[in-house]
């Protein structure tokens, strides 16, 4: 079999890249070990969240009699019910995203795993493929250390989770990025006890110490959290003890959120005729997604680089327009952007406070804690910084804890992408009561920092006070 494009993947990536190729050519051919549907889908955003939104649900309870709201306690949580509808949900989403890469696809996909035999060989199922331009989009899987794969049902992620017809008394989280945070929260807010681990001294992927500290100070209302150590985990009769810090905790599962590994196994790279690295990983270009000078390239989550859906999606797109040409084009790409679902959100835009030269920009800061209408929801709680240039006031990037951090990120990703002053972000309106008013407040700090800068004109940001509103 012959063809001119070949993608092996049929996730967001892979998705993408075949809605490029099928513009320009018929000879194509699309393969996925299965099952179908995207990881989003299957394992990923879709029941995770919607496992999310029923912890919150549950959660708000608490707080129904400080507002005359009676009868909260006769409220139950029934575990496997939760789990059922959880699969529900997701099977409707994925199901959904299965039918559409047979729709995309139609004669053109091939389900099966597949191995290189060269460049531009493939063999599946014992049919040799030859290609023109090869793209492998394969995705990611949740990272497990070898010896943790002989828990059984006692170890968890995020691919084994949602299959659970309940969840078990005691979890212990080991590792607090958007993962471990999101399901952390919401075992604790459903009933269990749990603790979260993790290595790294911050939290959600936060780099600012402060915003960190104000995210860690919220999830502790909800479970305890060990951060800046190693973490052991060992089995004991009938369960299994977590490690760190001299403390230990005695556990019934572990759910393993320490990031992602590339699904590259038995895909026989070596094939490639390229150096790999220490982890199996061949060379790629991260602005064209081309691997070394071979007619390959990477998108998405298997190449390591922005392992998120939207970011997937581009890379899958520039894969695709680049195997339909010979000179390879690159990107402009979008303005970085990571969002924790957690309550409060905790976001990441543009440049983090890690890459930025700390003597040589201002911070613009709000604390929620007196925000009135995060007061009036029982939301306040968290921090907003933006970090932007002393003499422009252009916006670089921003970290936040806060309530609202998922819709703030949006607008400032924007505002940055379109190289936004703090200044020029005053000139918006702000509809009182909001929580958006929050950004008000860090862009007139911000402001302050800058005034020997201000652009000349009304400065209608000068107007109306700022407290108690």
């Amino acid at each position: 079999m012959k063809v001119d494009v070949a993608i092996i993947g049929a996730g967001s990536a892979g998705l993408s890249a075949l809605r490029q190729v099928r513009t320009a050519t018929e000879s194509y051919t699309i393969i996925d070990r299965g099952p179908l549907g995207t990881t989003c889908a299957r394992t990923g955003c879709m029941p995770s969240k919607t496992l999310i939104h029923i912890a919150n649900e549950f959660h708000r309870r608490r707080d129904f009699p400080g507002e005359g709201l009676l009868g909260a306690g006769q409220i139950e949580c029934d575990l496997p019910f939760v789990m059922q509808h959880v699969r529900g949900v997701r099977d409707n989403f994925a199901g959904g995203m299965a039918d559409t890469v047979r729709k995309l696809a139609g004669d053109h996909l091939i389900e099966g795993q597949v191995r290189f035999l060269s460049p531009t060989v493939l063999e599946v199922g014992g049919q040799h493929i030859e290609a023109g331009r090869i793209i492998i989009a394969t995705g990611s899987s949740p990272m497990v250390p070898q010896p943790w794969r002989g828990f059984g049902n006692r170890l968890l992620t995020s691919e084994n989770l949602f299959e659970q017809e309940t969840l078990p008394e005691c979890i212990a989280v080991v590792g607090l990025g958007a993962i471990g945070l999101e399901l952390g929260q919401a075992f604790a807010r459903l009933g269990l006890e749990v603790q979260g681990f993790d290595l790294k001294p911050t939290l959600g992927g936060l780099s600012d110490p402060t915003v960190s500290g104000a995210l860690h100070s919220a999830i502790e209302t909800d479970f305890p959290v060990h951060t800046g150590a190693e973490v052991e985990v060992e089995e004991t009769n009938g369960g299994l003890r977590v490690t760190a810090n001299g403390k230990t905790f005695e556990t019934h599962a572990v759910l393993a959120a320490m990031g992602v590994v590339p699904n590259i196994e038995g895909l026989n790279l070596e094939a490639l005729g390229v150096e790999l690295d220490d982890k199996g990983m061949p060379p790629f270009n991260a602005d064209t997604g081309q691997i070394a000078d071979r007619p390959v390239f990477m998108a998405g989550d298997v190449n390591g680089n922005r392992p998120i859906l939207h970011e997937a999606i581009d890379e899958g797109f520039l894969a695709g327009q680049n195997a339909l040409q010979q000179d390879n084009a690159c990107a402009a790409r979008r303005v970085p952007l990571a969002i924790v679902f957690s309550d409060p959100e905790a976001m990441v835009v543009g440049k983090p406070y890690s890459e930025l030269e700390h003597a040589r920009i201002v911070v613009g800061k709000v604390d929620y804690s007196d925000q009135s209408r995060a007061v009036i929801e029982g939301r306040n709680r968290g921090l907003l910084h933006l970090y932007a240039e002393p003499k422009t006031g252009r916006l670089l990037g921003a970290e936040a804890a806060a309530p609202g951090a998922a819709d703030l990120g949006h607008l400032l990703a924007f505002a940055i992408q379109q190289e936004a002053t703090v200044f020029d972000l005053l000139q918006m309106p702000f509809y009182h009561p909001t929580v958006t008013e929050a950004l008000r407040t860090a862009l007139r700090d911000a402001a302050e920092q800058c005034r020997s800068e201000t652009p000349k004109g009304i400065a209608l940001f000068d107007c109306g006070p700022e407290s108690p509103l």
